[in-house]
């Protein structure tokens, strides 16, 4: 079969009969040495395969780690959509309850019990998109678990622990003021 495509590469003028044979008896030549000496020649062109073959297989890992990566995050979205638009608590009121985005200052407007459970840390303010919506704290926590940036504002449950070098220990801060 070698000869057969040795004449077919002749008769197509890809290769001379001279570099043809010389080719032939390197290839002897090499079989030869190989048999009686009992070492492995090196292939360059099996290397190469070889490592080319490990490299794809390499990124091929990171591709698909990637991919899984891309999923997860897609997946917690979606988990945290609908566990935000579930638990909705309406914000409807006329006083306006002020909290930090970042470094903006926002606000969303309440009744009175609602700023009193948001500042027990009863609910408290997510973002979905560019809204802010209030849910209860269990929630929050379960969406903190899966992206604690989606949590905008929630206070402490526990205010009555104060420390102990506070200056201002015994005076209370009222729940209805506003800054």
């Amino acid at each position: 079969m070698a000869s057969s495509l040795l004449d077919q590469l002749q008769k197509s003028g890809l290769v001379d009969t001279k570099k043809a044979h010389q080719a032939v008896k390197a290839k002897r030549k090499q079989d030869k040495i190989q048999r009686n000496s009992k070492q492995t020649i090196v292939d360059d062109n099996k290397q190469e395969a070889v490592q080319a073959k490990a490299e794809k297989t390499a990124k091929d890992k990171l591709l698909n780690q990637q991919r899984n990566e891309k999923a997860q995050r897609k997946a917690f979205a979606a988990q945290i959509k609908q566990l935000i638009e579930m638990n909705a608590i309406a914000a409807t009121g006329d006083q306006q309850f002020n909290f930090t985005d970042g470094k903006h200052i926002k606000r969303i407007h309440v009744d009175k019990a609602q700023v009193g459970r948001l500042s027990r840390g009863v609910v408290a303010i997510v973002k979905l998109g560019d809204k802010y919506i209030i849910v209860p704290s269990p929630v929050a926590e379960r969406i903190a678990e899966r992206d604690p940036l989606r949590i905008i504002f929630k206070a402490d449950k526990d205010p009555e622990i104060v420390e102990e070098d506070d200056p201002y220990a015994d005076y209370k801060i009222p729940d209805d003021l506003m800054w």
